[in-house]
């Protein structure tokens, strides 16, 4: 008896997910070549993702803020301690730029954490990584860079008493100054992780208020009001943000960058970042000013795409300065 013919063969498919693990630049660039591009997350190519901000959730810190983008969540907590002047080896003379005082005795202090299971990467109890340490270094570079802290706001002034009417009027002089710690840790993490960081940063330095400090010539130490209406907010001399693009390229060793298809990408993802082989940072505050330019690996990007990043950059930063507290 001849057997019966077999049912027709289904064909193999595979759901999304599976398609972006097994084949992530192929999937990528399915994505990005149709007309117009459009990224897996369903966000276009010049499309950030919109933060959300929360400050003020530690107490126990003098200032915080806890931003997430998409799926990246950044905690950042201030935390002032004092540094007296008679403490420090080779204090800085009264002819020293105050703006030079802040690097010079290390008054502020980032400090970057990716070893709290944020991903698969960066489990707990792994030691500091390089992409932490590189994280610390860059975010403590601007900070000093684009002078955000006001140096006088740091300063614990002294005055001596006047003891003779006919003597001139005692010189204010530093007793001690407040050294600024930024533990900046991460929640989770789903790319571009310096703007998270850094927006974290600014968020947390927004709202950080300060007791009032003032010099006990008995005693000579430093003593704190703990009136809660004697705290007074820092005072930021300016707001930059930063702005990170990948770059996908087809390119391989086997066909020529003319001949190759490219696209840059606004604040990638994870899934982005793993399969891109250039990144540019645009860092930039409120008076159409570009305060600095990063770029790592590559040379697909020139001189057009930088100018149009620059451009993103700029309106990126109205859109989150005005979420800033």
């Amino acid at each position: 008896m001849a057997a019966d013919p077999s049912p027709a063969s289904t064909s193999l498919s595979f759901p999304r997910s599976t398609f972006a693990k097994l084949t992530p630049s192929p999937f990528l660039h399915a994505h990005l070549k149709q007309s117009p591009p459009i990224r897996p997350s369903g966000r276009t190519l010049t499309q950030f993702r919109e933060p959300q901000i929360t400050t003020g959730s530690l107490t126990y810190s003098h200032g915080s803020a806890v931003v997430r983008l998409g799926d990246t969540t950044v905690v950042c907590s201030v935390q002032g301690e004092i540094l007296k002047a008679s403490d420090i080896p080779s204090p800085p003379g009264e002819s020293a730029d105050n703006e030079d005082l802040l690097e010079t005795l290390g008054l502020l202090v980032p400090n970057v954490e990716l070893s709290t299971g944020c991903s698969s990467a960066h489990l707990p109890g792994n030691p500091p990584s390089t992409l932490a340490q590189s994280l610390s270094w860059r975010v403590r570079t601007l900070l000093y860079g684009s002078e955000v802290v006001n140096p006088e706001d740091l300063q614990i002034m002294f005055t001596a008493p006047k003891i003779d009417e006919e003597n001139d009027a005692p010189v204010p002089e530093v007793k001690a100054y407040w050294t600024l710690y930024l533990d900046i840790m991460f929640i989770s993490l789903d790319g571009n992780p310096f703007d998270a960081a850094w927006l974290a940063v600014m968020a947390a330095l927004r709202t950080t208020t300060l007791p009032k400090a003032s010099w006990d010539a008995d005693s000579e130490a430093v003593v704190c009001s703990p009136a809660l209406d004697d705290y007074s907010r820092l005072t930021l001399q300016a707001t930059p943000v930063t702005a990170t693009f990948a770059v996908f390229s087809t390119a391989t060793s086997l066909k020529q960058r003319s001949e190759a298809e490219s696209w840059v990408i606004a604040d990638p993802d994870t899934s982005e970042e793993d399969v891109c082989r250039e990144a540019v940072t645009v860092i930039a505050d409120g008076s159409n000013e570009v305060l600095g330019i990063e770029k790592a690996g590559g040379r697909v990007v020139g001189k057009k795409s930088v100018q149009e990043c620059v451009e993103l950059t700029l309106g990126r930063w109205k859109e989150v300065n005005a979420m800033l507290p």
